[in-house]
């Protein structure tokens, strides 16, 4: 029965059952298909009901077909355009010169420092 697709293929299905780890898509009246939840959509999917729902008409491509098995392993993002991946933003470099330490003293130097201002304003 599973002869008649091929890997690659692009085919037109509808969902018949939804599990915690993917969906299944009747292809035809004859057979049936697994869209794992890593191929549902592009990014993470935590609730496969978030996307789809029994009932739902969805484009899927062939990914394998297991004749020996039966089983065909579908996808549903491999139809679907990859979003555009966004600039990371450049990290800015601060520049350092000689005379500015600021930043680069430990937190035990500073105290000091802050005790001792802490220290001259109250003496007012």
């Amino acid at each position: 029965m599973t002869n008649k697709f091929e890997n690659g293929q692009i085919l037109d299905g509808k969902v018949t059952g939804i599990q915690p780890y993917g969906a299944f898509v009747a292809l035809d009246d004859e057979v049936q298909g697994l869209v794992h939840i890593s191929e549902v959509t592009h990014g993470y999917v935590k609730d496969i009901n978030e996307h789809l729902s029994i009932g739902d008409e969805v484009k899927v491509k062939v990914l394998q077909v297991d004749e020996e098995k039966n089983k065909v392993s579908l996808s549903i993002r491999a139809t679907e355009e990859a979003p555009k991946k966004q600039a990371k933003p450049q990290k800015v470099q601060a520049k350092h010169t000689d005379n500015d330490s600021a930043g680069f003293n430990t937190l035990k130097d500073k105290l000091e420092e802050w005790i001792k201002q802490s220290e001259g304003n109250y003496s007012k």
